[in-house]
């Protein structure tokens, strides 16, 4: 199988790696940032997924392109499908997520806080009464910190973001009001496709300026839960979660054969492998709309990104 497993090439300078993606800053400002086919969970790699980078890479490319409008993005250009070459920022210390329904799993999820009593967080109540995966009055922010270095993130409100000084007063309005446009874009498009765009995460950050541009990924089937439209309805009546892309097989098959953060990893069968890529590509067509076109050129995935960087070797 075509497999991106890692993207170092000495010829490009301050390389960095990262869990899934790999990074070079270049002298005129701009970052070329790579999406290999890596499976990152329990803080380590997994596995590879055929063509998962290229997926993400362009989910984010469509949807990029389709909400420029409403505010600036990174991006400077694509030369590879799993590659984007977008400006250099200091990213922001505030994880934006937005979210539309009452989901969700980790510890700072609000259906989570929900079930233990919770009513007030993120500055904003919710009513008494509300069942999972029911549709919010209207869409939220639930911020957290931006924890670098194995860190824990913790919910923040507003105010405390301000106050805090993780933010000015004038940045989180601009940010929030960003998040809330572009995540009102998501869900009337994704409902266009007989999706529902349940909640997302966006990174933003500033550049030389002081502007904020939005960054990394938007709307993917990684930063972003999404539901079948068909299938909501009664799955909610019957108190059954919505059907989604689930693309957690190898998680899943992992943790119920080891402790994944103590224990080495058992060998993942290829086929569990194959379904994964399969339900990627499956997430990127039901999203965009489009045909996935597999870029097969190359003697290989690392001989073609080499070539198409070639421009940008020092």
């Amino acid at each position: 199988m075509r497999i991106l497993s890692e993207a170092h090439f000495p010829e490009l300078p301050n390389y960095y790696r990262g869990k899934v993606r790999e990074n070079y800053d270049l002298s005129d400002g701009t970052r070329i940032i790579i999406s290999t086919d890596r499976l990152s969970a329990f803080d380590r790699i997994l596995t590879c997924i055929p063509y998962k980078g290229q997926v993400l890479t362009q989910t984010a490319r469509f949807w990029f392109e389709r909400t420029s409008d409403i505010c600036p993005n990174h991006v400077v250009a694509y030369p590879d499908p799993n590659v984007v070459v977008g400006k250099r920022l200091d990213i922001l210390p505030v994880e934006i997520v937005v979210r539309g329904y009452l989901a969700g799993t980790t510890g700072t999820s609000i259906l989570t806080l929900y079930k233990k009593g919770e009513r007030s967080m993120y500055g904003i109540t919710l009513p008494d009464g509300m069942r999972d995966n029911e549709k919010l009055p209207e869409a939220i922010i639930t911020p957290t910190s931006k924890e670098f270095d194995g860190g824990h993130d913790e919910p923040l409100t507003p105010k405390e973001i301000v106050s805090k000084k993780l933010l000015t007063a004038e940045q989180w309005e601009t940010l929030s009001r960003y998040a809330l446009a572009l995540f009102a874009r998501g869900q009337q498009l994704a409902d266009e496709r007989g999706l529902i765009l349940v909640d997302t995460k966006y990174e933003f950050g500033t550049d030389e300026n002081g502007t904020i541009i939005l960054a990394d990924e938007i709307h993917t089937p990684d930063s972003s839960r999404y539901w079948i439209a068909e299938t909501y309805q009664e799955s909610f009546e019957k108190g059954e979660r919505p059907q989604s892309f689930d693309k957690d097989f190898v998680r899943a098959w992992v943790a119920e054969r080891c402790d994944p953060y103590v224990d080495p990893i058992p060998e993942i069968p290829q086929s569990l492998v194959e379904e994964t890529s399969k339900v990627y590509i499956k997430a990127y067509e039901a999203i965009t709309g489009l045909p996935f076109v597999p870029d097969d050129s190359g003697q290989s995935p690392w001989d073609r990104v080499r070539a198409n960087l070639a421009p940008y070797f020092t």
